[in-house]
C-alpha cells in the first residue's frame, strides 16, 4: 500500500468517525389538530364569541382524551425518546385545552406557545351560515367566491381576515422557528389551515395540493418524520377521508 494510500484512508477514517448528527437533523413532528370545538357544531353562529375565544364542546375534550391515548400507545411501542421534546401550541382557547388534556397522558415538561399557528382569519365572514353572508355582504362575498370556484382556494382572502396563502407565509415562519430550536420530538397543536399550510410549506406541495387536501379531522394527527432517508409524512390517527372529485 502507498503512502498516499495510507494517508487518504486515514484521513478518511477520521473524517467518517467525526460526523456529527446534530441535534434537530432528525424530528418527529406530530400535527394534531383541536377537538370539537363550539364553531364546529355551528353553537357560535348564536353566541357570537370572539374565534380566539372559542371552546371545545364535550365531545371535544372527550377526542383531546382519546388522541392523548393514542399518541401515549405510539410513544410506547415506537420506543420514542421524549427526553428532548416539545409542546408547541396555538394561543386559542379551544388549542390550550386540547393541548392540556393530551398532555396529562404525555407529561410534555417544555410548552410553548406560537401566533404563528393561530386559525386562519375569518374576518368579516367569522360565525355566519353562507346564506347570511350572500345577503349581508353580496359584493364581497361574490369576489371572494370568484377565485373559491376558479381553482383559487389558495390565494382567496376573506374580507378583513386572511387567505390561506397568508397562513402559509406565516406558518413559514414557525417551521424555521423549530429548525432554530432543535428539538428532537414536537407534538404542534394547532388549527385545519394552519396544519395543512405547514405540511405544503414543509414538502413544497402545490396551490393545487391545498385545494385537493381535505381539512384534517378534528384531533387528527399528521406526523412529519426527518431523517437521513429524506422526509415523510403520514397520517397516524384520524385520517380524513379525501374528496371524490364529481365528474
Amino acid at each position: 500500500m502507498s503512502v498516499t494510500t495510507l494517508i487518504f484512508s486515514y484521513y478518511f477514517t477520521k473524517i467518517e468517525f467525526n460526523v456529527k448528527i446534530y441535534p434537530g437533523d432528525f424530528m418527529q413532528i406530530f400535527l394534531i389538530r383541536h377537538g370539537q370545538s363550539m364553531q364546529n357544531t355551528k353553537e357560535n353562529y348564536q353566541i357570537g364569541l370572539p374565534d380566539h375565544k372559542v371552546y371545545l364542546t364535550e365531545q371535544g375534550k372527550l377526542e383531546a382524551e382519546q388522541a392523548g391515548d393514542f399518541l401515549l400507545k405510539y410513544i410506547e411501542e415506537n420506543n420514542i425518546d421524549l427526553s428532548n421534546s416539545v409542546m408547541w401550541v396555538s394561543p386559542y382557547t379551544r388549542t390550550r385545552e386540547t393541548a392540556e388534556i393530551i398532555n396529562e397522558k404525555l407529561k410534555i415538561n417544555k410548552i410553548k406557545e406560537d401566533i404563528t399557528l393561530i386559525e386562519q382569519q375569518y374576518g368579516l365572514f367569522s360565525d355566519k351560515e353562507i346564506q347570511t353572508l350572500k345577503e349581508l355582504y353580496p359584493d364581497s362575498f361574490a369576489f371572494y367566491d370568484n377565485y373559491y370556484q376558479n381553482d383559487g382556494k389558495f390565494y382567496a382572502k376573506l374580507p378583513q381576515g386572511e387567505s390561506p396563502f397568508d397562513v402559509a407565509l406565516r406558518t413559514k415562519q414557525f417551521i424555521d422557528t423549530i429548525y432554530r430550536d432543535k428539538e428532537d420530538v414536537l407534538f404542534v397543536v394547532s388549527h385545519g389551515t394552519a396544519i395543512k399550510t405547514i405540511v405544503m410549506n414543509f414538502f413544497h406541495y402545490s396551490p393545487e395540493w391545498y385545494s385537493n387536501e381535505p381539512t384534517p379531522g378534528n384531533c387528527s394527527i399528521r406526523l412529519i418524520e426527518t431523517n437521513e432517508y429524506g422526509n415523510q409524512e403520514r397520517y397516524i390517527y384520524n385520517e380524513p377521508k379525501k374528496r371524490v372529485k364529481k365528474k
